[in-house]
């Protein structure tokens, strides 16, 4: 394992603030499907926190850690099955659903009829019971759903999508639906369109801004990293702080405040050099990069580099903290003690990456 030390920035606070969002006088009942991801998992914590942990029901159809099952409800849900998701909601009395289930980017493309069944039909499903049983429906999109032609740079909330992936496809039916169910039956329905999202919680899964995770890990394991994009590529990514806090916002926002159903957010913008040139500010000057553009380059080039936010930032306080300065110390904070946990207790062997994995995975 590599050894550095971290070059301290005015420490900033990392605890996930939510205190600040009103509470309600009676705490809705929320189900959270793909609970077990990378930002279901966050979110549940962060619903928990404020509405109780008797109140959020988590759902996958993977099986919980046995920390995540003893925080609070968990039931197996599969979003393709309407009459068991409506069991869910009835026997437990669910007033909101946030809906992460879903196949990402670069997953998708390796197989698109999976990428459409559960991206379609799951979400059909979940706005179906939204409409049947009157629940308010957040259910993310992303800067994905844009496409080749739309306008790179301070990309507008309402212009030309158009979408080359399975994943940016299916967004955008999710966000046209969600809006006609809304005007058609008053589906309580609204969205926020994710840049990338970075976060120490959980590993890298190979989609296409993971990269941006996983440059820490190669810079806390071996002082450098290969990436699959372009030293150049630029695009919008967020803190999943930030993330977690705008969701709730969106989420807890009184449905009359709002002026449109689909926002832009965008929190910060950076190229794959400049975070390896921020690794060695804060971490090691001596940390290499090389690049291997891959198959995610061409999703890439796709996305806007930028995202003007200016709707959700005026109707329900968007407000980003974290910028590619403080995420990068924060990142290496966290990340840190795993490695050093890992180093401790031999060096680099066969099962050491394993054991790494495993480690971040606990911490």
């Amino acid at each position: 394992m590599f050894s550095q030390t971290i070059r301290r920035l005015p420490r900033i606070n990392t605890v996930r603030r939510l205190a600040t969002l009103s509470t309600n006088a009676t705490s809705p009942r929320v189900l959270v499907t793909g609970s077990l991801g990378q930002l279901g998992s966050t979110m549940v914590e962060a619903l928990r926190s404020k509405f109780g942990k008797d109140n959020v029901i988590g759902s996958d159809i993977k099986k919980p850690t046995i920390t995540q099952r003893d925080a609070g409800p968990f039931v197996y849900a599969d979003v393709l099955n309407y009459r068991a998701m409506e069991q869910i909601v009835v026997d437990n009395g669910i007033e909101w659903i946030v809906h992460f289930s879903a196949v990402l980017s670069a997953a998708g493309e390796r197989n698109p009829a999976l990428g459409l069944n559960v991206n379609i039909n799951g979400f059909q499903n979940v706005l179906e019971l939204a409409k049947n049983h009157r629940l308010r429906l957040l259910s993310p999109s992303t800067m994905g759903a844009f496409g080749p032609t739309t306008p790179k740079d301070g990309t507008p909330d309402l212009t030309i999508m158009r979408p080359n992936t399975i994943y940016g496809i299916s967004k955008v039916h999710m966000e046209l639906l969600g809006e006609y169910y809304t005007e058609k039956y008053g589906v309580d329905f609204r969205s926020l369109r994710y840049p990338g999202i970075i976060s120490s919680d959980t590993l890298p899964g190979g989609g296409t801004t993971d990269y941006a995770i996983d440059i820490f890990h190669g810079a806390l394991k071996q002082n450098s990293y290969s990436c699959f994009l372009s030293a150049n590529t630029r695009l919008p990514m967020a803190y999943i702080d930030d993330c977690v806090k705008g969701t709730m916002q969106l989420l807890e926002t009184p449905e009359h405040t709002l002026s449109q159903r689909v926002y832009n957010v965008h929190a910060c913008d950076f190229t794959p050099e400049e975070l390896a040139n921020e690794i060695r500010h804060q971490y090691s000057q001596s940390f290499t990069m090389e690049y291997q553009p891959d198959f995610r380059q061409a999703i890439a080039d796709t996305w806007p580099r930028t995202m003007a936010d200016a709707a959700a930032r005026r109707d329900w306080g968007w407000n980003p903290v974290f910028g590619i300065s403080e995420m990068a110390q924060v990142m290496l904070e966290k990340l840190a003690p795993v490695y050093r946990d890992v180093s401790s207790i031999g060096t680099a062997s066969e099962g050491s990456a394993a054991t790494a994995e495993a480690a971040v995975l606990a911490h």
